[in-house]
């Protein structure tokens, strides 16, 4: 695929997603969709997402439906091992009580591996395959007329969409420990106090903002960290690929050291994910 493209095409290919958008004349896909405006699904990150996700619930529903009590299996001290991994940060971590916050700390940790792992599949295996299959169908006229994305977490909209799930559970958390009047002191009351009441008064505009700053940064961060990591490692994988015959050495050097990147960004949002919520779940008045 690289030798027929020029290096900018080629790159751009790989960075493009397959989108579908609804206009006046029906459902739209790619090219169609970046003039019809901003409303478009990016339907690789979707599927591959919901794809990954059900295998996450597949793997861990069979284990446990495997699960005995006595010597276990490799499988299952594996999962166990997972398990008992993401229990223990979180007991060391969250200082509230809610039993919503261990599976969701595992759901997170397993589903953005997952979707990160997907990196390390070869750029043009997958793409390909799916262009010789539009191509074959009839569906399209070149291959290089179909895009698609394998891994999800190389798309901002999915991992914003990570960032304002968690949000809203901080929201929620924050409300549901402090109630509402808590939860708005805790915005235009701190970090700024003072015994003196027009003091404290006049310092509300500032805590507000200085607050609502912090609040807001939390899943933008979130998001942004995860995507930057994962997008320059794909970038990397991309500029390999264009190489040609002699990618496989590099690939696979690169392919070792983006293992560490692949896990740790998992735990990285996984421990963040727990240190939000247990600060929105600690009463500080």
């Amino acid at each position: 695929m690289a030798a027929e493209q020029s290096l900018q095409g080629y790159i751009q290919h790989h960075l493009t997603n397959a989108k579908m958008c609804s206009t006046d004349s029906g459902i739209a896909f790619n090219k169609a969709c970046s003039e019809a405006g901003f409303w478009a699904w990016n339907i690789d990150t979707l599927a591959w997402s919901i794809g990954l996700g059900l295998v996450f619930l597949w793997i861990f529903k069979g284990a446990a439906n495997k699960a005995t009590t006595g010597v276990p299996g490799k499988w299952q001290c594996f999962i166990e091992m997972v398990v008992e991994f993401v229990d223990s940060n979180v007991k060391d971590t969250f200082h509230g009580k809610s039993r919503l916050i261990a599976p969701l700390a595992l759901t997170i940790f397993v589903w953005v591996f997952l979707m990160n792992l997907m990196d390390l599949i070869p750029v043009d295996f997958l793409p390909a395959l799916a262009g010789q299959v539009g191509v074959l169908s009839g569906a399209v006229e070149s291959s290089h007329d179909v895009y698609m994305k394998i891994v999800p977490t190389t798309d901002i909209n999915l991992t914003l969409a990570l960032g304002l799930g968690v949000f809203a559970l901080i929201v929620f958390y924050s409300i549901k420990v402090k109630g509402v009047m808590g939860f708005i002191k805790e915005l235009t009351l701190h970090p700024f106090s003072s015994n003196n009441m027009l003091v404290q008064i006049l310092f509300i505009p500032v805590n507000f903002l200085l607050e609502f700053v912090t609040l807001i940064a939390k899943p933008i961060s979130l998001a942004l960290r995860l995507f930057g990591n994962l997008y320059a490692g794909e970038l990397i994988f991309i500029l390999i690929a264009a190489i040609g015959l002699f990618q496989l050495p590099l690939h696979f050097v690169w392919a070792v050291f983006h293992i560490l990147v692949i896990v740790l960004q998992a735990f990285i949002f996984m421990m963040l994910t727990i240190v939000y919520l247990s600060m929105a779940s600690t009463d500080s008045h």
